[in-house]
């Protein structure tokens, strides 16, 4: 029996509305929550990529853990996203100006795959089913 009914991936980001901006060109959509503290996007009926300020989960998190800003710009995640038209979310993160990390190429585990980087160093991958 699957308890978990939704999944929600949430990047800590140095600036909420520059990387609100950054995903909404990337995604070619609007958050569905878009308030002081925490942006959302709906990525699926069942999944929702948020972002929350460093500053936030700092105070979440309190003295716990090492403060997430002292990760900026290192690859903290993946997101990975399978689609339908590979070239397609190519070329628009390209526009969107997106770091390329890695053109499309045929992976060993049956994708082929593109790599990006965001502005603050999440790793975002387009992948197409071989």
């Amino acid at each position: 029996m699957n308890r978990i009914l939704i999944s929600e991936i949430i990047l800590y980001v140095e600036d909420q509305q520059r990387s609100t901006a950054f995903y909404t060109k990337l995604l070619r959509k609007n958050p569905v929550l878009n308030v002081p503290g925490m942006t959302e996007f709906e990525l699926s009926q069942t999944c929702k990529l948020g972002l929350m300020p460093n500053s936030g989960i700092a105070k979440i998190l309190s003295d716990k853990i090492p403060h997430p800003q002292t990760g900026n710009g290192i690859p903290r995640c993946e997101l990975y996203l399978v689609v339908k038209d590979l070239e397609i979310e190519f070329e628009n993160a390209k526009q969107t100006g997106a770091k390329l990390i890695s053109p499309p190429e045929d992976r060993d585990w049956g994708d082929k795959v593109c790599y990006f980087a965001d502005p603050d160093g999440h790793i975002i991958a387009f992948a197409e089913k071989l």
